[in-house]
C-alpha cells in the first residue's frame, strides 16, 4: 500500500516574487518563510491504469491536470523511471487565494513521487526536486523557518532550514477576507511586476533584508521580524502597483485590514502583516495579543474566517 505524504505551506517572510530561469523556477531573490501547522496538503502517488489527478476527491483535467503531470513527467525523466500513475492528494488550504497552497501541494507531490519509485533523497535534493512544481514548494520541505537561496543554476538554488524548531513566540493569523481564486496568477504577477521603475532597487536590497531578518530570528527579536516582514511585503506590493500596467492582489477589505493593524499597533497592542499574491492578510502577532487581535477583526469584519496558526513541521509520511 502507497504511503500517504504530507507537506505543510508555508508564508514568506522575505517574499519571492520573480524568476531568473522560467522552466528551473530559479529565483531572482533568496526568500525566507515560515512553515505553518494549520495548513498542509497530503498526497498519495501510486500505479494506474492511465495518468489521473484526484483533487479533494474530484477528478481534475484541464490546467491543473497539466501542471501535475508535466512535473512528473519531468521527474520521471530524471530517474529514469516510467508507468501511468495516479496522484490522490486532499489540500487544507484555500487554493489559488494567496495562501501558498501550491508550497504544500508540490512539496508533499515530489515526496509522494520518491516514496512511489523507492528514491531516497536527502532535504536538500528533495526541495530541488519540488522547486520545479512550484518555487515556494523548496521551503515546504522543512519546519519552522527556512531559506531559499536564489543560486545561479538547479544545482545552487535549494532551500534549506535555518531552525526548524523555533522557540520564538510568533503566531500568524491568516485573515480571509476572500476564498476565491485570484484573477491574476502569481506568474503572471511576477511577470509583470518586472516592469516596475522599482523592480531592480528592491532586488538590490534582497540580500540585505535577508540579513536582516535573519538577525532578528537569532536574536529572538519579535519587533525587528514584524516591522522587516511587513516592509518587505509593502515593497513587494509597490512594485505590482507600480509596473506598466499597474495591478494589484488588494481589495477594499484589504487596504480596511491593513490599516486596521495599524491602528492596533497605535493602542499598544503589537502587530504586524504580510500579505502574498491575493487578497487575505496575514498578521504576526505574539500569543499574548491574539485573543484582542481576533476580536477586533470579528468586529470590523462580519462573518470573517480567522485562523491562528504557528509554527509547522517538515515533510513526512503519514502511515
Amino acid at each position: 500500500m502507497e504511503k500517504t505524504v504530507r507537506a505543510h505551506t508555508n508564508i514568506a517572510l522575505i517574499k519571492y516574487w520573480g524568476k531568473a530561469n522560467q522552466s528551473l523556477r530559479l529565483p531572482l531573490m533568496s526568500s525566507l518563510s515560515m512553515t505553518l501547522d494549520q495548513f498542509y496538503t497530503d498526497t498519495k502517488v501510486s500505479a494506474g491504469p492511465k495518468n489521473q489527478f484526484w483533487l479533494n476527491g474530484v477528478e481534475q483535467s484541464g490546467q491543473s491536470y497539466q501542471r501535475v503531470f508535466s512535473f512528473l513527467k519531468l521527474l520521471q525523466e530524471k530517474f529514469g523511471v516510467k508507468g501511468n500513475l495516479k496522484v490522490e492528494s486532499v489540500n487544507h488550504v484555500p487554493t489559488a487565494a494567496g495562501l501558498a497552497s501550491s508550497s504544500s501541494a508540490f512539496a508533499a507531490l515530489a515526496g509522494a513521487f520518491c516514496v512511489h519509485y523507492g528514491i531516497n533523497l536527502s532535504a536538500v535534493e528533495l526541495s530541488r526536486l519540488a522547486r520545479w512544481g512550484s518555487g515556494s514548494a523548496s521551503r515546504s520541505i522543512y519546519g519552522g523557518f527556512a531559506i531559499w537561496q536564489k543560486g545561479i543554476d538547479n544545482e545552487s538554488s535549494y532551500a534549506y532550514a535555518l531552525d526548524e524548531k523555533p522557540q520564538m513566540d510568533l503566531q500568524l493569523l491568516v485573515v480571509e477576507l476572500n476564498k476565491n481564486p485570484k484573477e491574476l496568477s502569481s506568474t503572471q504577477g511576477m511577470k509583470q511586476a518586472q516592469t516596475s521603475p522599482f523592480f531592480r532597487p528592491w532586488l538590490e536590497r534582497n540580500q540585505a533584508e535577508l540579513a536582516q531578518m535573519v538577525a532578528a530570528i537569532k536574536a529572538n527579536d519579535f519587533s525587528k521580524l514584524g516591522s522587516l516582514a511587513e516592509l518587505n511585503a509593502c515593497e513587494m506590493h509597490a512594485v505590482n502597483l507600480t509596473a506598466q500596467p499597474g495591478f494589484t492582489y488588494f481589495e477594499p477589505a484589504t487596504i480596511k485590514a491593513i490599516k486596521l493593524v495599524a491602528d492596533l499597533r497605535r493602542l499598544g497592542i503589537e502587530c504586524y502583516f504580510t500579505i502574498d499574491a491575493g487578497p487575505n492578510i496575514k498578521i504576526l502577532s505574539q500569543l499574548k495579543n491574539v485573543k484582542d487581535i481576533t476580536k477586533r477583526f470579528v468586529s470590523e469584519f462580519h462573518n470573517v474566517n480567522i485562523i491562528n496558526a504557528s509554527f509547522g513541521p517538515g515533510i513526512s509520511c503519514l502511515n
